[in-house]
């Protein structure tokens, strides 16, 4: 998935492992000069909750907060195009405010522009950067704090697909190109096999066979856009509850971050990565797969905010279709956790040599409890539209 582009309260940042860090040796002086910003840099934080991107909180002596994220460049090639979805989704959100709003600043991401109108900022090293407001009083949680996080989630991504519903999807960019097909991702996945290019394949043996066993899933998706029967949408693509912003007084869910992979695609995906990571009783990445199933419950929570935003744009028969994509996308990442792993750790973020391997395996014992409860998922939809 995409790189986090996390908002987190500044108490939040500071307790982060070796979130502190020197500005003068990172060169922000010089990047926040190029987005037209000047003051005295008094404090930078790393916000080490992505997997893609690099992230730090900065805040100037103007009592002004930013973000500036280090684009990764091996996972997007062309971060222009990025900026140029961005830039054009932001802008139709912003239109679909009410008129009396006084916080759109809180409700739509704000990002800098360099004074040629460009949004990247080239550093040293080749790499790309870019510097969007930090939203004060708000917080991207890895986890539901509270109860009602969990409908506001819902809620928030599925605001996004109805605010969306009518932007000219011909203009997006396709960002990670291939990005959710999946039987592209099984290609992958076989030929990383066969490379075995780092010598990790025989240990992973459990795995690997899991997910070649579930061959046709990977393409159920896929081939109902291909035939008509699913609509394309713009969707987010990383639609983890930590991309979602909770007013710290309201609870309410007021803003949707990490827009990098905002492309064309199926409801079905944003609604599956939501349930997938949100409804799941452990972390992604969570080592002891006796502790990993679908709670059911979270996934109630998660749905009723989904479909209270969507009815009225998705159909009957989309809505009821949902419960695929939860399949399809936790399938489809446990694939691409064990590809990354047998490949060498070259797409994902890893803090241990094993860490994509466990990713895989907690993924596929998340799949394995969703298979048992697609019945039941569906059923719930079906009492909520009906």
């Amino acid at each position: 998935m995409s790189g986090k582009s996390n908002n987190m309260n500044t108490n939040a940042a500071v307790n982060l492992p070796g979130a502190p860090v020197d500005p003068a040796s990172l060169g922000f002086k010089r990047l926040l000069a190029a987005f037209g910003k000047n003051s005295p840099i008094t404090a930078a934080r790393e916000l080490r909750a992505g997997n893609i991107n690099t992230t730090y909180l900065v805040a100037l002596s103007s009592g002004e907060k930013l973000t500036l994220q280090r684009i990764n460049h091996h996972v997007f090639k062309e971060p222009e195009k990025i900026m140029a979805n961005i830039q054009g989704v932001t802008a139709h959100l912003r239109s679909k405010l009410p008129p009396n709003t006084t916080d759109a600043a809180r409700r739509v991401l704000t990002f800098m522009k360099k004074c040629d109108g460009s949004m990247i900022e080239w550093d040293g090293d080749g790499q790309p950067w870019r510097c969007y407001s930090y939203v004060e009083g708000a917080t991207a949680y890895n986890a539901a704090v509270k109860p009602e996080h969990l409908c506001e989630t819902g809620r928030a991504f599925g605001a996004f697909q109805r605010g969306l519903a009518d932007f000219p999807i011909e203009t997006l960019y396709e960002t990670i190109e291939g990005f959710h097909d999946t039987p592209r991702r099984y290609k992958a996945f076989t030929d990383a096999l066969a490379a075995d290019r780092v010598g990790r394949r025989a240990g992973a043996a459990r795995e690997i066979e899991a997910v070649l066993s579930r061959e046709p899933l990977a393409s159920r998706v896929v081939d109902q856009l291909a035939s008509g029967a699913l609509p394309m949408r713009v969707t987010h693509n990383d639609t983890k509850i930590n991309n979602v912003l909770i007013d710290d007084s309201t609870d309410e869910a007021i803003c949707v971050i990490d827009l990098d992979t905002v492309m064309p695609g199926s409801s079905l995906y944003d609604f599956g990565d939501m349930i997938r990571f949100g409804a799941s009783t452990a972390a992604e990445d969570e080592p002891d797969v006796a502790k990993i199933a679908l709670d059911m419950g979270k996934y109630e929570q998660f749905t009723q905010g989904f479909i209270a935003e969507t009815r009225g744009f998705l159909d009957r028969n989309e809505l009821l279709a949902l419960p695929t994509g939860v399949l399809v996308i936790t399938y489809e990442l446990a694939m691409r956790f064990l590809t990354d792993y047998i490949d060498g750790d070259r797409y994902f973020r890893v803090w241990c040599p094993e860490h994509n391997l466990v990713r895989a395996r907690a993924q596929l014992r998340l799949l394995e409890d969703m298979e048992t409860k697609l019945s039941a998922m569906v059923t719930f939809i079906k009492n909520n539209v009906d």
